[in-house]
């Protein structure tokens, strides 16, 4: 058999040899980090039925692929390890390598054909998904040239996965691992190294991060079609895209654009031209809206690689369809959950932050109700986990800067849940209301050592209405540790109370442990239709 080796040899004494034959995906590679104490697979190709030998750690794994040529070797569990160590993978045909282990993993490495993989790591391994405010990079977050300059964690380790939107699961990106430095960190994902250097600092170990967001993603996106068919809330989205595929005709859009551009152009040389140049059309087929696009694109490829958990930070696309999303988007996570088949991984995602113009008068909005579906998700899966940074937006960009504090509340979930700590890390949830007389009381939970009011000494975000379901802003004072009364001179008899539910509220209520302050949860006591109903 005629085997074609290609040496590689990059920065930092890194080597990998790769087979014509012998193969595996973009997520197994040179820099990668392994999940601690996880049985973790690798896998790969090759020629059918052929014997595979790995070596790494001091063990030795063997397998025989497939009629297809697929193989796959699941490693042992071992504990972190900030020593560097080589992976080498070949195929072992006849050569009786099992039963000579002494110096293997030194012939292997120098066989022909050989996969090679150094500076292999094992610690904490997290994926970072969602859309474009996960994508937004370090470059483009709050003190970034020191963020960049100061991103030197060679035992940080971040692979991207390309933006591929399909129909059809794929199987592999083109991607590699690398090490954290200035030039590396700097385009990934903030939130996600911000996430993962702090737990590196804290835990001690190596951590890997694997970045898949798109920016403007729909949830439907990241959920198989299957799962969407079965499910009536994602019907009137499914109709929609169905209408939309049997008549869309990609050719012609660019056949229009071209037309366009060309009169443009010629407009322009003339100088009658003071319009912007046309944009080209982007092809739905292959974007980051169409059903279950991006759950074959950009999450199959990574799907069975060893991971402790995932952060998400989404929500800003499914607005239109809020109501929808309080089943939509725990679908997604049991979709996820499902496929990797770890059981319940945890899962801990951001909450919108506040966006848009500040509302004069209480009333509808859809992110309210977004972040209403959010939040209702704790309720409905374990080992979850929710970041409210209705305190960290900014009402004219949809992409807060403050990257920081959205990591800081996301770990503040993973350092309690999953490593042990004892740090506050939940904000105060709505637990109850008594109607009293003209006034609302409203107990919360997770108070830690109490709500505090920042800024002023009264509580401000609070709204309240009567039977007729028209709010007014309310005026508000705290009572206790965990509870709040509202009332409204406009309101004599109240029904219902409101809190931070606007686009954009003005609210100051947090719960205050010591420095650390988290903020309440935004909620309604009300269960009056919402605007998203049906969508």
């Amino acid at each position: 058999m005629k085997i074609t080796c290609f040496l590689l040899i990059l920065g930092g004494g890194i080597y990998s040899c790769l087979s014509a034959k012998l193969s595996t995906p973009a997520i197994i590679g040179a820099n990668m980090v392994l999940q601690q104490n996880h049985p973790c697979p690798i896998w790969g190709n090759t020629e059918p039925n052929s014997s595979v030998v790995l070596t790494f750690a001091g063990k030795v794994y063997q397998t025989k692929a497939l009629e297809n040529g697929k193989w796959r070797i699941t490693l042992d569990p071992q504990p972190a390890s900030n020593k560097p160590q080589t992976m080498v993978i070949t195929e072992g045909r006849s050569r009786g390598w099992h039963s000579n282990r002494k110096n293997l993993t030194y012939k292997l490495k120098n066989t022909p054909g050989s996969l090679v993989y150094e500076n292999v790591l094992i610690g904490e391994v997290w994926l970072c998904s969602g859309q474009s405010n996960m994508q937004w990079n370090v470059n483009m977050a709050d003190d970034s040239d020191l963020e960049t300059m100061s991103a030197n964690y060679p035992n940080v380790r971040l692979i991207s996965v390309p933006q591929v939107g399909s129909q059809e699961p794929q199987t592999d990106f083109k991607g590699s691992w690398e090490t954290a430095t200035p030039e590396t960190a700097s385009n990934f994902s903030a939130v996600g190294y911000f996430f993962g250097r702090r737990l590196h600092q804290i835990l001690q170990v190596p951590v890997g991060l694997i970045d898949n967001s798109w920016g403007g993603s729909a949830c439907e996106a990241w959920i198989p079609r299957d799962r969407l068919k079965i499910h009536p809330i994602a019907q009137p989205y499914l109709r929609e895209w169905e209408e939309r595929e049997k008549n869309y005709d990609h050719d012609s859009l660019l056949k229009d654009y071209r037309q366009k551009l060309e009169k443009w152009e010629q407009e322009r040389k003339a100088g009658k031209s003071n319009t912007n140049r046309p944009r080209g059309p982007r092809n739905q087929m292959t974007g980051q809206h169409r059903p279950a696009n991006l759950y074959n694109g950009v999450l199959y490829p990574v799907i069975g690689y060893g991971i402790r958990g995932a952060i998400w930070y989404q929500g800003e696309s499914n607005t239109g369809r809020a109501y929808a999303y309080r089943e939509i988007f725990p679908l997604m996570i049991q979709s996820w959950r499902q496929a990797w088949g770890l059981g319940d991984f945890p899962f801990y995602w951001t909450q919108l932050a506040d966006f848009k113009n500040e509302g004069s008068e209480p009333g509808d909005s859809t992110w309210g109700e977004l972040r209403e579906s959010q939040t209702l998700t704790l309720k409905k899966l374990t080992n979850v986990g929710e970041a409210v940074i209705i305190d960290a937006g900014e009402g004219r960009d949809i992409h807060p800067r403050n990257k920081q504090i959205v990591a800081n509340r996301l770990l503040r979930h993973a350092l309690v849940n999953e490593y042990g700590h004892n740090i506050p890390n939940q904000s105060p949830l709505y637990k109850s209301h008594e109607i009293k007389g003209n006034k609302i009381q409203i107990t919360f939970d997770k108070v830690g050592q109490g709500l505090y009011c920042f800024d002023t000494k009264t509580p401000v975000g609070f709204a309240i209405c009567g039977a007729d379901q028209k709010f007014a802003w309310a005026e508000a004072k705290l009572i206790a540790k965990d509870r709040v009364e509202v009332w409204s001179n406009l309101v004599p008899s109240p029904v219902a109370v409101r809190y931070a539910w606007s686009d954009n509220p003005v609210c100051n209520l947090y719960r205050k442990d010591g420095s650390v302050t988290l903020p309440v949860t935004p909620f309604r006591t009300d269960d009056f239709p919402l605007t998203t109903m049906g969508k």
